[in-house]
């Protein structure tokens, strides 16, 4: 949906790039970067709070030690989460006042060793959150080239709708799987598709690898059917019944294994028959639509 076509499909998400996860030195961080983009991946999601407002930095020093042309790759990050850890504060907590997106906002451009943002997101909604505020610092950043567009992260439309009483929402960062799926009942794809926002979906896989249930089972034996039907692994499959949603789908994969990112760009060739697709959602939900 949108004017999406400069974002890859696959979106490599960087969380666990850092000290939350690989802890990939710079040179295997510019490796894996490099290995993203000979699979097409050309779009990187970020937040400042990964690593402990780490990441950016390390992702930042590896760019600017590769041979990467920016104007090739695309940035995403949020911004609006205050954590105890790596911060001075006693409580988490969100901060979306003006001043703080902008100063947010420099800091991530700093650390990512670049000029502006593609995208920049709020990372979640706050009860005391100012649309006005955000309006006027969203503004100010695009007025000054440091970002091209903006969204938010983990919004419900009517929240989306408060904000845009101020300033156009273009992108949507959802959690959505055949595990998790609340926001194709709730209305939050309904509003993608009608505003044309772009739709990016965290934890795309959901639970089925990390969690044994009674859900996981059912998910196990349709899979089973349709692994040899389609030649393709369990999360190939779990990724096309995402892709085949009309809301257009940009999944955001966290992995930083280069075979099952490989698997995961090839995944986007699978389109599912319809009766599969139903098939997936009914072991999902335990029962039969009516």
């Amino acid at each position: 949906m949108g004017n999406n076509t400069n974002y890859s499909k696959i979106i490599a998400g960087t969380m666990t790039w850092g000290s939350w996860g690989k802890q990939f030195s710079t040179e295997e961080m510019v490796v894996f970067m490099e290995q993203c983009l000979a699979l097409g991946i050309t779009t990187f999601d970020h937040a400042d709070i990964y690593g402990d407002y780490g990441t950016e930095a390390a992702f930042g020093k590896a760019f600017k030690a590769s041979t990467i042309d920016r104007s090739k790759v695309q940035f995403i990050s949020k911004c609006g989460i205050q954590m105890t850890s790596g911060r001075e504060n006693d409580v988490k907590h969100y901060q979306y006042d003006k001043d703080y997106i902008i100063s947010s906002t420099e800091a991530s451009l700093k650390k990512l060793n670049t000029d502006y943002l593609d995208m920049l997101l709020l990372h979640r909604p706050s009860p005391l959150l100012q649309p006005e505020e955000v309006a006027e610092a969203i503004l100010s950043l695009k007025d000054s080239g440091k970002i091209k567009k903006f969204g938010v992260s983990n919004f419900t439309p009517s929240q989306i709708g408060l904000l845009e009483s101020e300033i156009t929402v273009s992108a949507n960062q959802i959690e959505f799987s055949l595990t998790q799926n609340d926001v194709m009942e709730n209305g939050t794809l309904d509003d993608c598709m009608l505003h044309k926002r772009m739709t990016m979906c965290w934890s795309p896989l959901g639970s089925y690898f990390r969690a044994h249930s009674a859900k996981s089972e059912r998910i196990a034996l349709v899979l089973k059917t349709l692994m040899e039907k389609y030649n393709a692994s369990e999360s190939q499959l779990l990724l096309a019944w995402l892709l085949k949603h009309p809301a257009s789908v940009f999944p955001v994969v966290g992995t930083t294994n280069f075979d099952r990112l490989s698997e995961s760009v090839a995944a986007v060739e699978i389109n599912l028959e319809l009766q599969d697709w139903f098939l997936l959602l009914e072991a999902s939900q335990g029962k039969e639509v009516a």
